[in-house]
């Protein structure tokens, strides 16, 4: 892909991207608290986000607040998916309210700007199940 398109490409995708601020430890060490994130709301409303994705959800205890967890499975037919944190022992996830409609997922995290040493791509790649290749 050209270079000038690539940038349009993450441009277009930048400036359709919610903010959002990590506050708990629940994906140490994928993220931590107060990396500052990017998300996309595209993948959810096609459908195209994957197991491995790290999302952004309202949390099905307390719909005013938002949680960030990874798709651990996803069930199409029934329109759910089961969401892990990556620090298994401190998060608050499927493993205690189950799945999840696909109605509650907010977006794709998809960029942490900060802090900036650890500015970068998030992803399915990213976090303890899911080393870099």
């Amino acid at each position: 892909m050209p270079e000038a398109a690539r940038r349009e490409g993450w441009l277009r995708r930048r400036f359709r991207s919610r903010r959002f601020v990590v506050r708990d430890t629940s994906m140490i060490p994928t993220l931590a608290p107060g990396d500052r994130l990017l998300v996309d709301p595209r993948p959810v409303k096609v459908g195209s986000f994957r197991v491995g994705d790290v999302v952004v959800l309202k949390d099905p205890e307390d719909r005013a607040r938002l949680l960030v967890k990874r798709v651990a499975a996803r069930d199409d037919p029934p329109g759910t998916v089961r969401v892990q944190g990556d620090a298994r022992s401190d998060s608050r996830d499927s493993r205690v309210f189950g799945p999840i409609p696909h109605g509650s997922l907010v977006g794709v995290v998809w960029y942490r700007y900060l802090p900036t040493d650890r500015r970068g791509r998030v992803g399915p790649e990213t976090g303890d199940r899911f080393r870099n290749r």
